[in-house]
């Protein structure tokens, strides 16, 4: 289907219409007794579900349940939302943040433009050069990579790192050991990108192997992931893929049915809940190009239910078998992405050229395979969460663990935020991880 874009709006006459109109937020914690609601009134623009349900994920907020209407000039949706512990949002920092985010100064300008077929992606953001990497994963090669630039003297100040269907991608943002400035030398960047690209590339010579994308402008680092997975058609597995043997609760279960009725397209999935659900699939559905006009979502104990009512940015429903099912392997592919089963380490020390190499290389000696990680840098201290199973896809022995405490327990704090299911963990320590960790005060601090 071709891609079809808005019908044309003078820009004048939609600031005008926002000026006279400008979008209402409420926060609401006396109309539910287990939860807080953050209504939002705004007109109607492309993208603006994506923007609030982006802004509640970054302050790692459970969305419970949401009605979202926007078919024609206004929007209008409700969520319910609780902090990571269940409770009601109390802090002012918190709901002050909330009410300005989505307030009328609180629009997020978010363009891209990519380059296809530039192997590895160098943009300086503020104080930062963000580096996006993608190839085929390979135990050890997060290690690699943070030792390449370890070598060149670049410190990594935060990092997203997810792999799914065998495929890695990686956003990092680093500065200059000496002047703790993003890297202007273009020989250094050079010699940079075409080490990164070698350790991509591997041994064989396969297209697949390292192709990666890059960014002008910026991103949400979790949207970005999404993006270069979906640019690299991760969704579609391929030769030589060793997906991961979800357990039948983790696999979602997606269908995409016609509204004869409405003349929308109704995609419904039923998944196990967990944080940040909702933000890959509105995100996925938006860089699909298509349109959410209505939504409702709740979530019963482990499990959720969303279902959306959609449409083409063009206006046509989804009328072919082949699309449908394109939907639904894009929508598993987002969920599964951030699945991250297994024991998760939290490591907090302090922050080093290096530090990123050495602990990779820690986890590498020690038969760890990292299947997803975070890092984020505030002072001087870093705080690395990484998720990892043994070298063959298998639950980390706990022995492991052990040896591994021992061997850095002398610099750095080691916490195991969650233990293989063999073991008498809480039950909500077992199952769908949720990260401790989120990165949008951390990058807006980078813009400023």
């Amino acid at each position: 289907m071709a891609s079809v874009c808005w019908p044309y709006f003078d820009p004048e006459y939609e600031n005008l219409s926002i000026r006279i109109n400008p979008p209402r937020v409420s926060v609401d914690n006396s109309s539910c007794h287990d939860c807080t609601l953050v209504k939002v009134d705004s007109v109607n623009k492309p993208g603006i579900l994506l923007e609030v349900v982006q802004i509640l994920s970054d302050l790692d907020l459970i969305i419970t349940k949401a009605y979202i209407s926007s078919d024609g000039g206004w929007f209008m949706d409700v969520f319910h939302v609780t902090d990571q512990q269940g409770k009601k949002i109390t802090d002012g920092k918190t709901i002050d943040h909330i009410e300005k985010a989505l307030g009328p100064k609180g629009h997020i300008k978010d363009g891209t433009k990519t380059w296809p077929g530039k192997q590895v992606g160098v943009l300086c953001v503020g104080d930062h050069t963000a580096i996006e990497l993608i190839g085929r994963d390979r135990p050890g090669l997060l290690s690699e990579i943070s030792a390449v630039l370890a070598n060149l003297r670049f410190n990594v100040v935060a990092a997203e790192v997810w792999t799914h269907n065998s495929r890695i991608a990686c956003v990092l943002y680093v500065n200059d050991d000496a002047t703790s400035r993003a890297v202007n030398d273009p020989t250094r960047l050079s010699i940079m990108e075409e080490q990164l690209k070698n350790i991509l590339r591997g041994c064989e010579d396969d297209e697949k192997v390292a192709r990666t994308s890059f960014s002008m402008g910026f991103t949400h680092v979790d949207r970005r992931l999404h993006q270069m997975f979906f640019a690299d058609r991760d969704y579609e597995g391929g030769e030589g893929t060793t997906e991961v043997d979800y357990p039948p609760s983790f696999k979602p279960k997606i269908t995409v049915e016609l509204c004869e009725d409405k003349g929308y397209s109704v995609v419904s999935v039923q998944s196990k809940d967990r944080a940040k659900l909702m933000f890959d699939i509105v995100c996925t559905l938006t860089d699909m190009q298509y349109v959410v006009f209505h939504a409702t979502i709740s979530s019963d104990g482990p499990y959720a239910s969303q279902e959306y009512y959609i449409r083409h940015m063009d206006g046509c429903i989804l009328d072919t078998e082949g699309e449908k099912e394109r939907v639904i392997k894009c929508l598993e592919a987002a969920i599964q992405r951030r699945v991250s089963e297994g024991v998760s380490l939290e490591l907090c020390a302090k922050d080093k050229v290096g530090l990123l190499s050495e602990v990779t290389r820690i986890l590498r000696e020690n038969g760890l395979s990292v299947t997803r990680a975070g890092v984020t840098t505030i002072g001087e201290q870093a705080v690395n969460v990484f998720y990892v199973r043994d070298a063959s896809g298998n639950p980390v022995d706990m022995k492991t663990i052990e040896s591994l405490r021992k061997e850095i327990g002398h610099t750095t704090m080691l916490n195991v935020k969650k233990v293989p299911g063999k073991s008498k963990a809480p039950e909500a320590n077992t199952g769908w991880a949720k990260t401790s960790f989120f990165f949008g005060n951390l990058f807006e601090r980078f813009l400023a």
